[in-house]
């Protein structure tokens, strides 16, 4: 980016302040000149080279940018590096040149101790701080204060500003300076004319913590993937800190749903963890107290505050333009992300927010990300200067908003503003230095023209606590300094834009390599919509979808998560562990196996029993039967023949088809769940018939055998009474009644005829040699065992 003293001559700003600043440098020329005379600069060189300077750390400066009747108070810490004690050593403050460009911030940046680049002259020896000697690996503290009347600035501007320590070695017996540790003092000590209005972006989101998973009761009791969150949520973690230090801040709070919905469920209470397998272990009760405690204070620091929602879960823009719109419905997955946003924000804070902005990975765009982009209703997009890069040659910064057609404007932040907090801040002095650079760089920028413009910071997603605190500090003292006033993103949105200021979106070539090598594969979007595919047949049966569409729902926008990128192998294991909770789901509606069947008659019926382990009840399903040999076995008088099915949760129906036999010999039944429209549901179950048809020929001989036992009783009944009539003739008198207990009397019990075969004996049997008893039992009313799978 072009910058205004870069280009002299052409710098906007009006005459008076060039006159200043002109007068500035012109006044600290000669003190300058005096210093490269200084007999130490030699020394301090070749101390340099020896290796043994000593490190200069610059823990605070306070205030960070001073104003008339301030004092500045300098502290932080001396270290010698070397092997050999420094003696008649002192810290001493610095003040150096006014820098009037932007990129002269930068190049003092980018080298802050460098012994050899250290400007202006001592301030005086009573404001430095004395130590007799300092032992070699030894660090000591500093304490400096000063008046800012001491430091003799002149015009209203950024001045390099330095802390060192000067001394000397048994090696090099003379005074140099031998750290520095340089930085930047604004100086603003009055109103400026026009003020910046800057917008400040502060990011509330995290990483993927809920899985697909969640108990059955009514409340579904969540299943998360670590307790990490609770790390975050807890006093000092990185959550807490962004709450507890951008409640008194005037900032957008750009929030990700999903960490609202995750720190809400875990507030609910119950919630799981995931364990070994397929375990899981309850949450720590505490931690319940610790998410409701910062979902109060987090509705309590948004209050009077703009809030806007980002998609839920923060989909990845960049790698779905870029490698998932080749994939059928993948866009669609974005709009459902989107439209879930504003509800669940206003739900768990009580705020309507703003679904209008999309935010690509880093504010890098192209023709692709745009339109993925806006394409599920945003038309905002919010770049970086770095990717939006101008090309006029502008001397100055210009505003954000920039219209780039089709309706959608594209806010572009400052990327040196916006990347001023990265890196490892943990060292107080890393922290004070980036404060100061952050603002130097926004004193500069007002510096430039004396148009008012709109300013927008875009911070890195996932600060940490460290980062978080030094971004903090920055905005602090820009609202309580002389240069800029806060705005929010929406006021920033719809600022006058530059005429001047860019508006062509960068080729696809030129998105940065490192980005694209961070995203998400073409085989992540194949998987989520191979899931998806799944989820929509499975819930066709469900009689309560909402139990199972939304967590899964939920999950498939995870699936897509910003926070995947460089964690290729975790976001793979979280795909693959949704994609396998849902088929283990819908598992739970299944047929049960079956062993070969016997028919010995022309007709019987077949049970088929459908289990549903589900607690819910499950219907528009129908179960077809279908017989491989028609010729030989017919179900319902045809090939195949259909039932629907409709199962309470946890319980088993036993379906029943009527069948008729042609012919003997083994016939393959083939049974399958379909839904109502058509499609397979579920593994089908092969088993085989084997039939045993009663022929005629068969008859014919049972019917003769049984005449012939009725001819023959006929016989002996028809012996017996004549041997009876001639017993009677020859023994006289008697009758046969009188001599009713003689054998052979043929109505004494032993003598009676066998009876004929009863012809309707059986029929009070209800089992039919033809319908067997079924392998599976019938609809049970009982209720499920603990064991038991259920939907989640």
């Amino acid at each position: 980016m072009a910058e205004a003293a870069d280009f002299q001559g052409t710098s906007a700003s009006p005459a008076r302040r060039w006159l200043r600043r002109t007068g500035a440098l012109l006044a600290g020329a000669p003190l300058l000149a005096g210093l490269l005379q200084l007999p130490a600069a030699a020394p301090a060189a070749a101390a340099s080279a020896t290796g043994d300077p000593v490190s200069v750390s610059l823990d605070s400066m306070s205030p960070n940018a001073p104003a008339d009747g301030d004092t500045l108070t300098v502290s932080g810490t001396v270290t010698n590096n070397g092997k050999q004690a420094v003696t008649g050593a002192h810290v001493g403050l610095r003040v150096g040149p006014m820098l009037n460009t932007r990129s002269g911030i930068n190049d003092v940046a980018e080298h802050p101790d460098e012994i050899q680049g250290v400007g202006g002259s001592e301030v005086g020896d009573k404001y430095a701080q004395k130590f007799a000697e300092l032992a070699p690996g030894v660090a000591e503290h500093f304490s400096i204060s000063v008046p800012m009347d001491k430091l003799d600035l002149g015009a209203d501007g950024v001045y390099e500003f330095g802390v060192a320590l000067s001394g000397q070695t048994s090696a090099q017996p003379w005074q140099q300076v031998l750290g520095v540790q340089r930085t930047f003092l604004p100086w603003q000590p009055s109103d400026a004319d026009t003020k910046t209005r800057t917008t400040v972006m502060w990011p509330l989101l995290s990483s993927v913590h809920m899985t697909a998973k969640t108990g059955a009761g009514e409340l579904q009791t969540p299943v998360f993937r670590n307790d990490d969150l609770a790390k975050e949520l807890a006093p000092g973690g990185r959550l807490d800190q962004m709450v507890s230090l951008g409640k008194d801040l005037d900032v957008t709070w750009v929030i990700d749903p999903d960490l609202l919905a995750s720190v809400d469920a875990m507030a609910s209470g119950n919630y799981r963890l995931q364990g070994d397998g397929d375990t899981t272990v309850a949450g720590p009760k505490e931690h319940q107290a610790l998410a409701k405690q910062w979902l109060a204070n987090l509705q309590k620091a948004v209050v009077g505050k703009e809030v806007v929602a980002l998609p839920f879960a923060d989909p990845d823009l960049a790698s779905l333009a870029h490698r998932g719109t080749s994939v059928t419905g993948s866009l669609s997955h974005l709009k459902d992300a989107t439209d879930v946003a504003a509800t669940t924000v206003k739900t768990v804070l009580h705020v309507t927010p703003s679904t209008d902005y999309a935010w690509p990975v880093n504010g890098a765009v192209d023709p692709s990300i745009m339109r993925v982009a806006t394409s599920a209703g945003a038309d905002r997009v919010i770049a970086r200067s770095d990717s939006l890069q101008e090309t006029a040659g502008l001397s100055y910064t210009p505003s954000a908003a920039r219209p780039v057609g089709g309706g959608t404007t594209a806010v572009v932040a400052d990327a040196t503003l916006s990347t001023a907090f990265e890196g490892d801040l943990t060292k107080a002095g890393s922290g004070t230095l980036a404060v100061q650079e952050f603002l130097a760089q926004s004193l500069e920028i007002n510096a430039q023209t004396d148009q008012q413009r709109s300013i927008v910071v875009a911070p890195q997603r996932l600060p940490t606590a460290a980062q978080a605190k030094a971004m903090a500090a920055a905005v602090r003292a820009l609202q309580g300094g002389t240069w800029s006033q806060a705005q929010d993103l929406t006021a920033a949105a719809k600022a006058k834009p530059d005429p001047s200021a860019t508006t062509r979106i960068p080729s696809t070539s030129a998105y940065p390599t490192y980005l694209r090598r961070q995203e998400l594969p073409a085989s992540a979007f194949q998987q989520i919509a191979r899931t998806q595919d799944k989820l929509d047949d499975f819930q066709v049966i469900l009689s309560d979808q909402s139990r199972v569409v939304t967590p899964f729902g939920r999950a498939i926008n995870r699936g897509m998560a910003t926070s995947w990128r460089g964690q290729s192998g975790d976001g793979d294991g979280f795909r693959s562990g949704v994609e396998a909770w849902l088929d283990d789901l819908a598992g739970q509606v299944r047929l049960i196996d079956k062993s070969e069947t016997k028919l010995s008659g022309r007709s019987a019926t077949i049970p088929v029993t459908v289990q549903n382990n589900l607690v819910q009840p499950v219907g528009h399903l129908v179960l077809r039967l279908t017989s491989t040999q028609p010729t030989r076995l017919k179900i319902g008088g045809k090939a195949y023949y259909e039932q629907s099915v409709d199962i309470a949760g946890g319980h088993a129906q036993s379906v029943k088809f009527t069948t008729s036999a042609n012919a003997n010999g083994r016939a393959t039944v083939i049974a399958q769940l379909y839904t109502e429209d058509g499609q397979e549901y579920g593994a089908p179950v092969s088993f085989d018939v084997k039939v045993t048809e009663v022929t005629p020929t068969v008859m014919l001989v049972i019917g003769g055998g049984v005449l012939l036992l009725v001819l023959a009783g006929f016989r002996m009944y028809t012996q017996r009474k004549r041997a009876a009539a001639r017993q009677a003739g020859e023994g006289g008198e008697g009758t046969a009644g009188e001599h009713s207990d003689e054998p052979g009397n043929p109505d004494a019990p032993g003598d009676r005829l066998p009876e004929e075969p009863d012809s309707a004996a059986g029929t009070d049997d209800p089992e039919q040699p033809s319908d067997p008893e079924p392998d599976t039992a019938p609809e049970s009313t009982d209720p499920s065992g603990t064991g038991e799978r259920v939907d989640r």
